[in-house]
């Protein structure tokens, strides 16, 4: 059922191309016919060199082998015709559904990615894709031309021998169901193949994606040794599906070869019986017609069951291409949704709650205001939701209880992206594209002069490293950053917001893995940005928060105590615990 729930879907997409397919159906009748034909003008040849009276009409053959040769050259070219046509609704139908996919990634909520496998949303996208093109594809080479052929040389030989061509059709039925049964059990085999494919690129992605982290705790064995144990389970169910599906071919070719050994016997019976009593038989060239009949009639049963074998690898691969593009997209904006234009910075939190796990509170009755233009600090120690506060603020994730309201405004009834085109956010962890140094700087503004990216640079103080690049800002790097150090690529992520200049910004550790010269010159420049900006500023080091002007103490997912510096400070409390903690004599 599975399976013919996937073809459907498949079939959604080639519909588009239905010109393209009935223009294919019809070459395929044509080339079948011609290649039907030729057996019959080679049989004719044949009877010319049979005398007749003692007499061989000689004369009667190369006009014979002419239009051989022409029926042949046009079959030929119009079988080339038709691979091109075939590939090129193979093609789009798999660019189609790639874009689908890619575009459903896009809308994908953040929970998914958050709990998939990279590697294997990447495999699904990329290997899964090649291979069902792969299987498509051979089923436009082959099932419609070996069906046509089927009936189209059965015909033929009905015309020439009714009961011969009965102990034909009695022998194919066997060839069809040995296919299909093998055909049922090897879907399961390939579905399981590609899921395990999809791990190991998981697994490859990951170690090769983190290799420096590998190296340096010597975890170099390990990874090897769990890439070794999923590309074993990957050969172990590669062969069991390759064995499975090679028994079809050999099957159905003993089949064959019992109809073309009965058609050589009965046909021969036939000769010699009309040779010797004069009753209507079959000639030699007839015989030799039947044979190559038999031969082509058996023949597509050996290609449909090849091609039955890749449609279960192509449609197992089609069908996990097809989970990923019907996961539910995040909820889409409001229909009046609001768009946010010139936003002031009032931010209102009212009894918030939320949760990643349903029956594992994080954030419970979370409550503040914060008016427009007041720099906020959060602090709190490891995993008491400051990062959590982020991701809702920008609709990351949507609360599960309560309301955030951005100038004065359900923050779920703004569209998404006029309130993340609102916030400015520098993260700890670098986000790079592949692209030149400048592209980068301007993802936020492409319409950006080259006088506001240099200004943006000197303003974060990156404009002399850049300046010292082999190109300057049009130095490519790749989506890692290439040879910057951590910090350069954390200056290339200040630089756009210095660029985009946000009405809001989010700085959660931005200037971590920044030397503390710098760090001193970028606390200045931010300074001199957030005046007039409702910040906030998620910081672990909590020197840098002094002259915030409130300052949100979380701890359970709760807001414990709130305040300016000194005020937290002369209370005592965990605040001054924490911020003790850090400066404390030793």
């Amino acid at each position: 059922m599975k399976n013919k729930a996937t073809l459907r879907k498949v079939l959604r997409y080639i519909r588009k191309y239905i010109g393209l397919m009935l223009l294919s159906m019809l070459l395929a009748v044509i080339t079948v016919a011609g290649a039907l034909a030729i057996p019959i003008l080679i049989g004719n040849v044949i009877d010319c060199l049979v005398p007749v009276n003692g007499v061989i009409n000689i004369d009667a053959i190369p006009p014979m082998l002419l239009v051989i040769g022409i029926v042949a050259g046009i079959t030929a070219l119009l079988q080339w015709l038709m691979g091109v046509i075939n590939n090129r609704i193979v093609f789009d139908v798999v660019r189609d559904i790639r874009n689908d996919a890619f575009r459903h990634i896009e809308v994908l909520p953040l929970s998914y990615l958050d709990t998939k496998s990279t590697g294997d949303i990447v495999s699904r996208v990329i290997s899964d894709a090649d291979q069902f093109a792969d299987g498509l594809l051979l089923g436009f080479s082959q099932l419609f031309t070996g069906v046509v052929t089927i009936l189209g040389t059965l015909g033929f030989m009905l015309a020439l021998d009714p009961w011969i061509t009965l102990a034909v059709v009695v022998l194919t039925p066997v060839s069809l169901l040995v296919a299909r049964f093998i055909a049922n059990s090897t879907y399961n085999m390939f579905k399981k193949r590609s899921e395990i494919l999809g791990e190991q690129t998981a697994c490859i992605d990951e170690t090769i994606g983190n290799q420096k982290t590998v190296k340096a705790f010597c975890r170099e064995d390990e990874a090897t040794a769990k890439f070794e144990e999923i590309n074993e389970r990957l050969e172990k169910c590669s062969l069991r599906a390759t064995f499975f599906s090679s028994l079809t071919n050999p099957s159905t070719r003993f089949v064959n070869s019992l109809v073309y050994a009965a058609v050589g016997l009965f046909g021969a019976l036939s000769v010699i019986d009309g040779s010797a009593t004069g009753a209507a038989g079959i000639t030699v060239g007839e015989l030799s017609c039947f044979l190559s009949y038999a031969n082509r009639y058996t023949k597509p049963f050996n290609e449909i069951s090849g091609v039955v074998t890749e449609l279960q690898n192509a449609l197992a691969c089609a069908a996990r291409l097809f989970e990923l593009i019907e996961e539910p997209p995040q909820s889409p904006d409001a229909e009046n949704a609001l768009v946010l234009n010139d936003a002031k910075g009032s931010i209102k939190a009212e009894d918030v709650s939320f949760s990643y796990v349903p029956d594992r509170g994080l954030i419970e009755g979370f409550n503040i205001e914060i008016k427009p233009g007041q720099k906020v600090a959060i602090v709190g120690p490891t995993g008491c939701g400051k990062t959590t506060f982020i991701n809702l603020l920008m609709r990351f994730y949507d609360v599960t209880g309560g309301a955030i309201y951005a100038d004065g405004t359900d923050i779920r009834n703004i569209t998404r992206r006029s309130l993340r085109s609102s916030y400015g956010m520098v993260l700890q962890e670098t986000r790079l594209i592949t692209g030149t140094i400048r592209d980068n700087i301007v993802m936020g503004k492409p319409d950006a002069t080259d006088e506001e990216v240099i200004a943006a640079a000197k303003a974060s103080h990156a404009h002399s490293f850049i300046k010292r690049l082999p190109q300057g800002y049009n130095t490519p790097i790749g989506e890692d950053g290439g040879t910057l150090s951590q910090g350069q690529k954390q200056l290339l992520c200040i630089t756009r917001i210095m660029l985009c200049q946000p009405p809001m910004l989010i700085l959660d550790e931005a200037t971590s893995s920044i030397d503390t010269r710098t760090e001193l010159k970028i606390q200045d420049a931010f300074m001199k940005l957030m005046k007039g900006r409702t910040s906030f500023i998620v910081a672990h080091r909590l020197s840098t928060i002094r002259d915030a002007d409130v300052i949100l103490v979380m701890n359970n997912g709760s807001i414990i105590e709130q305040g300016t510096h000194e005020s937290l400070l002369s209370a005592g409390g965990f605040y001054a615990r924490l911020y003790n903690s850090q400066f404390s004599e030793i």
